[in-house]
């Protein structure tokens, strides 16, 4: 969650592999829709048609809170799909990208990690999973060119948004991909660590990020500059207080963060593993095992996933990355260790891929264990029919199978 990582969220990824806005202008055409959810509320969305209308295409749905730039009907991005990669624009897919609800060009107001509402009673109830159902619902009733089926992915926040798409439960979404995904800002990603508050984490990202938005805009907010060149100084001259009541007041959930130390019912409410119920869609969660902001996330939406919904194609895979490092790097370092491989190319041709393939354009080819690890010593992948293994082996425990290891 640290602002570098927002901004590389939004900028590096324009430059991960070789896509350019002149290719995607030749070979799509782009659509600007205000798409009305169930309360009234209208959510920006841009939409990519491949402009080739001999067939029919699946869409690749992206909601984030991190700006679908640049606007405009002409403006055309660098990159579209997972990975940002040519691997779907040549393979030909509808995209889609959306500001969620409160969030750059889209109506609403914006709340930060939304807690899912389990008694939608009346109609005008809304949390993600249902801004989900309805922008899909608008997208297969209206884009003509949709064959009816839908893939949801994301990374960080927009793995958040993605995990909530497994709770919208609308027919046409037949693949979700949450990777790093925001899963509990407590207990184990980004905000706290069991716990422990990363500071500056989440004062440079809240200082941008958590700043109210009064209108819409294509515009982010400045990071914050410090006062000295010595951040870690400029932390230990500052209280919490200190620091709220100079730079956050305006910052709604920094107030909520300073307002719940503990693991509360704040927390609790905005804790999404207990929702995952009644899952239909398939399942692929990824994570990186160097991941500083949200590797526990992506443990445990495969966990609680698989252990409340016996029977549905729920996939893992945990490679030797950085957050987000499967599509904003090739994967094959992590700081001084090389691994020999593009790990990031493994990833995306033996296992994103096909798993996108196989459930919206009905590709046979199908190759997924039910979790995929890199193994960072014997620098190659590994693949297991459960996990957690039971069968383990803990080295540092005489050899013995002992879970506390």
């Amino acid at each position: 969650m640290k602002f570098i990582v927002t901004l590389n969220i939004v900028l590096c990824y324009a430059f991960a592999f070789a896509q350019d806005s002149v290719y995607i202008k030749t070979n799509y055409e782009k659509f600007e829709y205000m798409i009305k959810m169930r309360d009234g509320k209208k959510l920006y969305t841009a939409v990519f048609v491949p402009r080739d209308k001999s067939k029919k295409y699946p869409i690749l749905l992206n909601r984030t809170p991190y700006s679908c730039q640049p606007y405009g009907k002409n403006a055309y991005p660098n990159t579209l799909g997972p990975g940002n990669t040519k691997k779907y624009t040549d393979e030909k897919f509808i995209f889609v990208k959306q500001d969620v609800r409160g969030r750059f060009m889209s109506e609403g107001e914006f709340e930060d990690v939304r807690a899912f509402e389990t008694n939608k009673s009346k109609k005008t109830t809304i949390d993600e999973a249902s801004d989900t159902y309805d922008a899909v619902d608008w997208l297969v009733k209206n884009i003509t060119e949709c064959n009816g089926k839908v893939g949801v992915y994301g990374i960080s926040y927009p793995g958040f948004y993605a995990s909530m798409a497994a709770l919208a439960y609308h027919p046409a979404i037949k693949a979700v991909s949450p990777q790093a995904p925001v899963t509990n800002w407590f207990l184990g990603d980004d905000v706290r660590h069991n716990g422990a508050f990363f500071l500056f984490d989440t004062f440079s990202f809240d200082f941008v990020f958590g700043k109210p938005r009064y209108a819409p805009t294509t515009k982010w907010r400045k990071g914050f500059t410090y006062p000295t060149p010595d951040a870690y100084a400029f932390y230990l001259e500052h209280t919490l207080k200190e620091l709220t009541e100079k730079y956050m007041d305006s910052c709604r959930f920094w107030m909520e963060e300073m307002a719940h130390p503990n693991y509360d019912a704040f927390w609790k409410a905005r804790d999404i593993r207990p929702h995952f119920k009644n899952v239909k869609c398939a399942v692929l969660t990824v994570g990186g095992l160097h991941d500083a902001e949200d590797c526990w996330g992506g443990f445990e939406t495969y966990k609680w996933i698989e252990k409340q919904n016996p029977g549905i194609d729920n996939k893992l895979v945990e490679g030797p990355w950085f957050h987000g490092g499967w599509a904003r790097s090739d994967g094959s370092y992590f700081g001084d260790i090389r691994f020999g491989r593009n790990t990031s190319e493994d990833y995306l041709n033996e296992l994103e891929f096909p798993f996108f393939m196989h459930y919206l354009k009905d590709e046979k080819n199908y190759p997924l264990a039910e979790a995929t690890l890199f193994d960072i010593g014997a620098d190659q992948w590994r693949k297991f029919t459960e996990w957690p293994v039971k069968s383990a082996v803990c080295r540092f425990n005489g050899g013995h199978n002992n879970n506390r290891c």
